[in-house]
C-alpha cells in the first residue's frame, strides 16, 4: 500500500514478523513474535494510564516511572516488567468494561510485585522500552514498504521475542491472582472484573496449544483456580462496586477508536448508522478515513466537533486526515487547535511540526522546528521527531544541526554505526564546546567507547563547565 508521506514509511515487515501497523521496537537478539507492533496514541495512552494509575500506586510504584506500551496485536495478552507495562489491543477489544481490563492489569502487576517478571532476567535485559515513537495511531493508515527505516528496524524486531519467555507456573499464577486482588482491594477497585474475564475464557483450558490464546498458554487457567479467585474476590468490600459512567464512556471510546483503525470494515458493521452514540460515530469516522473516504470522515468529525469543540483528539484526527490526503495547508489549523487544547502532549506537537515544515514557508519552517524541539523536551527519545527535525534543519541550511538530529534519530532506533557517522560529521560543522557539539561527542563516545581522544576532549569541556569535581 502506498504511503501518504516519507515520514510514515516505517516498514510493515520487521525480520520474520508480518507487522500489522507502523512499528518500532528496541533492539535485542531474540526472534520477534508474529503480528506485533507498538502503537502511539495520546488519547488511548491517557485512558490506559488512568486505568493503571491506582493499581500501580497500590503496589508502591510511581506511575510516572512506568512506560505503558500499547501493542498492536489481535492476541489477548498483557505483561508487566520493571519500568514497563504492555497492553495488547486484542485484550482491550475483548474486555467488556474498564473493570475487566483493570483486573488483568492488576494480575500482571501482581506478577511483578511477586518477583515473577521474567525468568532469568530476560525482560529486564531487553529493557522493553520503545525508542522509536511513532506519530500517533493514525500512522496505521500509512502502511509502507522497506526504506531506510526498515533497514534500521530489521535489527530491532526481536524486542517482543522476550515475551515468549514469560511463562508462569500454576503456583505463580495463583500467587499473582491473590496479589492482584490485594492491589485491587487496596485501590478500592472491584475484583469482579478479573473473575469475569478469566471465567469468560475458561474453555481455553481444554484447547490444544495451537488453538489457545498465547496469554493462556503462558498463564494457564483452570476451573479450580477461577473458583479460588472468585471465592476470595467476593469477600472483598468493593466486589459490588461498579465502573463510573466516565470510565465506561472512556473504555467505549478506546475500543471504538481501535476498531476503526485496525478493523475498519468490521467497525462499519459493529457501529452501524443506526447507532448514534459518540463512540459509534467516532469509529465510523475513523473507518471511513481508513477506507479512503476522507471527505465523509471529515464531515462526520466536523459534526462531532460541533458537540465537542474543546476535544483535542477530534482536532488531531481532522488534521491528521487532511495531512495524509495531501491537504497540509488545511491541516495546520486543526493541528494548532489540538496543541492549544493539550499543550503537554508531545505527539500532537510533532504532528503540527510535521505539517509546518511541509508548507514550504520559511517562517512556518522555523516555527515547525520550534514545535519539534518543544516536543523533544518532553520525549527526547522520539526518533520520528528527530528525523523530522533533521529534515527541517536541512531545509533551513543548518547542516551541523541537521546531521546531529540525524545522529539522534539513528541513536534512538539503535543504529549505533550510523549514529556515530553522523555525529562525527556534526562535530566538524558545529562550533566547538557548544551544547550541540558536546552532544555529538557524547553520541560518538556512546557508540564507540574506544575513542579516547574524544573522551579527553569531552572531559576537558566538562571540567571547564564545572561538571566534574
Amino acid at each position: 500500500m502506498s504511503m501518504a508521506s516519507p515520514l510514515r514509511s516505517l516498514s510493515r515487515a520487521v525480520a520474520a514478523a508480518a507487522l500489522a501497523f507502523s512499528v518500532a521496537l528496541a533492539p535485542v537478539t531474540a526472534q520477534a513474535q508474529e503480528g506485533l507492533s507498538l502503537i502511539r496514541d495520546t488519547e488511548i495512552e491517557a485512558i490506559l494510564l488512568k486505568d493503571s494509575d491506582p493499581i500501580l500506586r497500590a503496589a508502591g510504584i510511581d506511575p510516572s516511572r512506568i512506560d505503558i506500551l500499547l501493542i498492536g496485536s489481535k492476541e489477548l495478552n498483557a505483561f508487566a516488567a520493571p519500568g514497563t507495562m504492555g497492553v495488547f489491543t486484542g485484550l482491550i477489544l475483548e474486555s467488556e468494561n474498564p473493570n475487566q481490563l483493570q483486573g488483568v492489569i492488576a494480575h500482571e502487576v501482581g506478577h511483578l510485585a511477586a518477583g515473577h517478571s521474567a525468568r532469568s532476567g530476560e525482560m529486564q535485559q531487553a529493557g522493553m522500552r520503545p525508542f522509536l515513537l511513532t506519530m500517533g495511531l493514525g500512522v496505521l493508515a500509512a502502511f509502507a514498504g522497506a526504506g531506510d527505516a526498515a533497514v534500521a528496524l530489521m535489527g530491532s524486531a526481536g524486542q517482543f521475542g522476550t515475551l515468549a519467555a514469560l511463562g508462569y507456573s500454576r503456583e505463580q499464577e495463583g500467587r499473582a491472582d491473590q496479589a492482584g486482588l490485594g492491589l485491587l482491594d487496596k485501590a478500592g477497585i472491584s475484583g469482579r472484573g478479573l473473575v469475569e474475564f478469566f471465567d469468560k475464557f475458561r474453555y481455553q483450558e481444554v484447547f490444544q496449544e495451537a488453538r489457545r490464546y498465547a496469554y493462556f498458554r503462558s498463564h494457564p487457567l483452570s476451573s479450580d483456580r477461577i473458583e479460588r479467585l472468585r471465592s476470595k474476590a467476593e469477600t472483598l468490600p468493593d466486589y459490588d462496586k461498579v465502573d463510573s459512567e466516565e470510565a465506561l464512556a472512556e473504555h467505549a471510546i478506546m475500543k471504538a477508536k481501535l476498531q476503526g483503525f485496525i478493523n475498519p470494515q468490521r467497525a462499519l458493521i459493529d457501529y452501524s448508522e443506526k447507532d448514534d452514540s459518540y463512540p459509534a460515530r467516532y469509529a465510523r469516522a475513523i473507518a471511513y478515513y481508513q477506507t479512503k473516504d476522507p471527505d465523509r470522515a471529515i464531515r462526520m468529525i466536523d459534526e462531532l466537533l460541533l458537540e465537542q469543540p474543546e476535544n483535542p483528539y477530534l482536532w488531531e484526527l481532522k488534521g491528521q486526515i487532511l495531512f495524509e490526503f495531501a491537504r497540509a495547508p488545511e491541516a495546520e489549523a486543526p493541528q494548532r487547535k489540538s496543541v492549544e487544547l493539550m499543550p503537554e502532549a508531545p505527539l500532537l506537537r510533532i504532528n503540527l511540526g510535521q505539517t509546518l515544515i511541509a508548507l514550504n514557508d520559511e517562517a512556518k519552517l522555523e516555527e515547525g522546528i520550534a514545535e519539534l524541539r518543544k516536543a523533544l523536551t518532553q520525549e527526547n527519545d522520539n526518533a520520528v521527531a528527530w528525523r523530522l527535525l533533521a529534515e527541517a534543519y536541512d531545509r533551513s541550511g543548518d547542516d551541523g544541526r541537521a546531521r546531529l538530529a540525524t545522529a539522534e534519530y539513528n541513536f534512538h532506533i539503535g543504529d549505533e554505526q550510523q549514529a556515530r557517522v553522523f555525529a562525527m560529521r556534526a562535530r566538524e560543522m558545529l562550533t566547538k564546546d557548544t551544547p550541540e557539539w558536546r552532544r555529538a561527542t557524547d553520541i560518538v563516545l556512546t557508540s564507540d567507547p574506544s575513542r579516547e581522544d574524544l573522551r579527553e576532549l569531552a572531559q576537558e569541556g566538562a571540567i571547564r563547565r564545572g561538571q566534574i569535581r
